[in-house]
């Protein structure tokens, strides 16, 4: 890619890039055309579907098989990383699961502990593990940005996974506390509803998006995930070299809206 952007000549790998739809995929696409050279990751089923999609990007992105859970998986992450690069500029945090027939779509009394578990296993303590996995691969004025969707409050349908979230947004700031010595920064970009394939499996996701086309002043087009990739991308250039525990809201403005 052009040596000339926002990320010229950074290395980045972008955990949990599935379809083309989603918010991962154009974070890589963005992160590219701004320069860097970009890794992605999957696991399971879906790495062939992962590896179907690179080849759409601007330029195909190596992928690397990659299960947050699998301790094994999170061992060997440098490793198969080294295989590609000599080390990361910045991990975008692109993962999240919650089982849709137990804990979302107004489930919430009674999701069972071992979704829950799973669910927070995924979306929220993955944070941790995935930037300890790539910490060896950082240095200072490296960063780590994941993905929120507001859980100060509690939302129709979201149920357990607004759990979720804010379990992952109070990691990011503990992450940005204990790895901020080392000149890594961890910050979070809160997105309003976008019309990816985890939002399409929530029952009663309509609800939310109804919401923002009314409430948003900027408006909010629920199939255009640039905006908050280009936010992602922001996050992880030198453009933000003080700012870390944050989130950043890419919704349209209508977190700052009470009616």
């Amino acid at each position: 890619m052009a040596n000339t952007g926002l990320l010229a000549g950074k290395r980045i790998l972008v955990a949990g890039v599935t379809m083309d739809s989603s918010i991962g995929f154009a974070a890589a696409k963005v992160a590219q055309e701004q320069g860097a050279t970009v890794l992605i990751s999957n696991f399971g089923r879906a790495l062939s579907i992962t590896k179907r999609i690179a080849k759409r990007l601007p330029a195909e992105a190596p992928v690397l098989e990659l299960d947050v859970t699998d301790p094994d998986h999170l061992a060997g992450l440098e490793a198969q990383v080294r295989e590609h690069v000599d080390g990361l500029d910045g991990v975008v945090h692109s993962i999240a699961y919650g089982n849709p027939e137990t804990l979302l779509g107004g489930k919430f009394l009674d999701g069972p502990w071992e979704d829950v578990a799973q669910a927070v296993q995924v979306s929220a303590y993955s944070l941790k593990s995935l930037a300890m996995a790539a910490k060896p691969l950082m240095t200072s004025g490296s960063g780590v940005v994941g993905l929120t969707f507001d859980a100060t409050v509690a939302w129709p349908a979201y149920d357990w996974m607004g759990v979720a979230k804010a379990g992952l947004e109070s990691c990011a700031r503990y992450l940005a506390r204990d790895l901020g010595p080392e000149g890594i920064r961890v910050n979070l970009v809160s997105a309003g509803p976008l019309r990816t394939l985890a939002a399409k499996a929530i029952p009663g996701f309509g609800d939310l998006e109804d919401m923002w086309s009314t409430r948003a002043p900027l408006g909010w087009d629920n199939t255009d995930q640039e905006p908050t990739a280009k936010a992602i991308c922001a996050l992880l250039s030198d453009f933000f070299p003080a700012t870390t525990g944050e989130i950043i809201h890419v919704d349209g403005g209508f977190h700052a809206m009470g009616a």
